[in-house]
């Protein structure tokens, strides 16, 4: 059985050392770093005291949160359906340490870092029957290490976009080994499969499940209940507004939304803007509050204070968690990333309510965003969105109908994609099984 090449290995090496430091001037790098801190001997001695060696065990690992909301309706499945199995579930990213509290998974915390003796001290206390990667990331000590002790190795709603850097030197040569040991992939679509295939994948592991995230959005906006806090707060409105929500937005894309609300307030008084930034950070808001007034727009509230003041056009959300909800009050979307270098926030989770999407220049990423741009359900951006994006709120305002049938396309999408985390649950059980 291969193993990692000594120049990943070495690269490895390199960034362990480079973290702490890094770590100075980012406080998310600083926050992942110092949590993982002793990850391997909370994992061993979950297993000390829980693991049972005659059940078998499911290890499934997400990168982030929106890896992790693929692997959650498969998750909840085999709970149901296997409920003699354990499960076990690790992160990377500390964004997702929240909805990992939320998964039914009998023990979940951060992946170690990928290196040898730390993979090997987990495989050692967990005794994995199956390790199943989410979406892309299949980290190669750890892969490689799991296939040479006679674990089933998964990926479940694989996807790889046509630009991704993983086809290219020298990931492509780093990674190699360890598509190649999977033994089961559900696959996103067929074009997926044949990027895998150029990844190291073998043919004869791949099957096209399609992406969980239609489940999971589904399922979470049948259970939305308008009534709960904040959104009861929220709904609360005069007749007529126009509610825009804007989710997951950095910086660089509130420079786009402010200023073509300023252009639109002026014309559409009723126009309401819900602003949720990626990062909710003391910092962040203070940002976003410094750009309203320099705009001339009055003082954005905080969510928090919504029933405390009066109503404010601009209302930024200064929580997390509640985004995908927050969508449902929407007559509009922007969904932010596209502004932004680090991706493209989901745009089914507006989708699935009806509410036409906006998005940025760099949505090419995302295969949701490529196919709801297709069928006329988002619209996008250029570097210079501004006046682009004041144009098409007056359009979707004053048009209702144009709204709906963009909105209908989006709600077609997401119904058309269901099924696939029935297709990656059975795909998960015969790795298990067979």
């Amino acid at each position: 059985m291969a193993r990692p090449s000594f120049m990943y290995r070495l690269g490895i090496g390199l960034a362990q050392r480079a973290l702490p430091l890094a770590a100075r001037f980012d406080k998310k790098l600083a926050r992942g770093l110092d949590a993982r801190r002793g990850v391997t001997q909370r994992l061993a001695a979950w297993a000390k005291s829980e693991r049972d060696a005659g059940r078998p065990l499911v290890w499934v690992h997400a990168p982030s949160v929106g890896e992790g909301l693929q692997a959650k309706p498969v998750l909840e499945a085999l709970r149901a359906e296997a409920p003699s199995w354990q499960l076990a579930y690790t992160f990377f990213s500390p964004s997702a340490e929240r909805l990992a509290r939320t998964l039914p998974a009998d023990v979940a915390d951060y992946l170690p870092l990928d290196r040898p003796d730390d993979v090997a001290a987990v495989l050692d206390a967990l005794k994995p029957t199956a390790l199943v990667f989410s979406k892309l990331d299949v980290w190669p000590e750890l892969t490689l290490a799991a296939a040479r002790r006679g674990v089933k190795l998964g990926l479940i709603s694989a996807t790889v976009a046509p630009t991704s850097s993983r086809l290219r030197w020298p990931t492509r040569g780093w990674a190699e080994p360890a598509y190649r040991a999977l033994d089961r992939i559900g696959t996103i679509s067929e074009e997926d499969g044949r990027r895998l295939e150029q990844l190291g994948a073998r043919r004869s592991a791949l099957e096209v499940t399609g992406d969980t995230r239609y489940d999971s959005v589904a399922e979470r906006a049948e259970r939305f209940d308008r009534t709960r806090d904040p959104f009861a707060r929220l709904a609360i409105a005069p007749a007529g507004t126009f509610t825009i929500v804007a989710g997951s937005t950095w910086p660089s894309d509130e420079a786009v939304v402010l200023p073509a609300f300023v252009d639109l307030v002026a014309q559409v008084p009723s126009a309401r803007l819900v602003l949720a930034p990626h990062e909710p950070n003391p910092d962040h808001l203070a940002g976003i509050t410094q750009l309203a007034a320099k705009l001339g727009l009055p003082r954005p509230v905080r969510l928090s204070q919504v029933e405390h003041t009066a109503p404010a056009p601009v209302i930024v959300v200064d929580r997390v968690g509640i985004l995908a909800d927050l969508y449902a009050l929407a007559d509009v979307a922007f969904v932010g990333g596209g502004y932004h270098r680090a991706g493209l926030h989901s745009v089914l989770e507006p989708a699935v309510f009806g509410v036409p999407v906006a998005v940025g220049p760099h949505w090419h990423m995302s295969r949701d965003a490529a196919l709801l741009l297709e069928r006329g359900g988002a619209v996008a951006l250029a570097t210079d969105g501004r006046h682009a994006l004041h144009s098409q709120w007056l359009v979707w305002h004053h048009d209702p109908a144009t709204r709906k049938k963009a909105g209908d396309a989006g709600k077609k999408l997401v119904r058309e994609g269901r099924g696939a985390a029935e297709r990656t649950t059975e795909l998960v059980k015969k790795l298990v099984s067979g």
